[in-house]
């Protein structure tokens, strides 16, 4: 079993003159962050003191951000609170369609090159670090399943990036005749007031040239993977040559 006090011993015996980490969601003690000549420096992947806690890529392509970034801090007992020792800005304007994994995979990167030029002025003494400004401090939290549930009074938009923060995990889902359906890749038919019916008609799947639409207050989202509840995940258009009944039918 796990013992803190022996792995803080194993600790002090190493005698590290600097720890990193990354993606580690819990609090480290005083008495650790002593230890390493250098301190704990953490990678986190947001323009601190923006989008602090578990789940800031998810949050940012959630809340519609046009930019993020990499902040590398020197770790205090508080959570992503701690002095800025650099920070590198990454525009998503242009990648504004990315799921969560292409943005995860492109702020790694952009995180171990910033490390890797840090580092060495950190330890030369060259860096001075910065206080954040706490007052703009903004907070994430861990998403859950429950987070998931697609809500189609929203508009499209909102939907579809839904759609793109949370999945793998934890994952987009409605329900279809009384089942959960995972809704896993999807795309914006547009963004206008659905015309063709009045809005008791949000959620009410239908078929046009070949393509399906499940409409939103505002705009339509075109699901292209789904799968569901107990079976393997399928494209749009193989789901529905096993369920036809799809089209027609009331998402909730």
């Amino acid at each position: 079993m796990w013992n803190p006090k022996n792995s803080f011993e194993d600790l002090k015996k190493l005698n590290p003159d600097i720890c990193i980490v990354a993606a580690y969601g819990k609090i480290i003690p005083k008495e650790w962050l002593e230890v390493p000549k250098y301190g704990f420096l953490n990678i986190h992947p947001s323009l601190l003191p923006k989008y602090r806690g578990a789940s800031p890529i998810q949050a940012v392509i959630l809340n519609g951000g046009k930019e993020t970034g990499v902040t590398i801090i020197l770790m205090d007992e508080k959570v992503d609170h701690g002095p800025i020792l650099a920070k590198r800005e990454f525009s998503i304007f242009n990648f504004q369609f990315s799921k969560y994994k292409e943005l995860e995979k492109e702020l790694a990167e952009l995180g171990s090159d910033l490390l890797i030029e840090t580092l060495p002025k950190w330890i030369e003494g060259k860096i001075k670090p910065k206080e954040q400004n706490h007052k703009e401090a903004t907070y994430t939290k861990k998403f859950s399943w429950p987070d998931g549930k697609i809500d189609w009074q929203k508009q499209a938009k909102e939907v579809e990036r839904q759609i793109r923060a949370l999945n793998p995990e934890p994952g987009t889902w409605t329900t279809w005749n009384s089942k959960i359906l995972k809704i896993l890749e999807a795309k914006i038919y547009d963004a206008q007031p659905y015309h063709k019916h009045d809005k008791i008609y949000i959620g009410i799947v239908y078929e046009e040239n070949g393509r399906v639409f499940i409409p939103c207050s505002i705009g339509h989202i075109e699901p292209l993977k789904v799968q569901l509840e107990g079976k393997n995940p399928l494209t749009i258009k193989d789901f529905l040559n096993g369920h036809r009944n799809f089209v027609g039918s009331v998402l909730k």
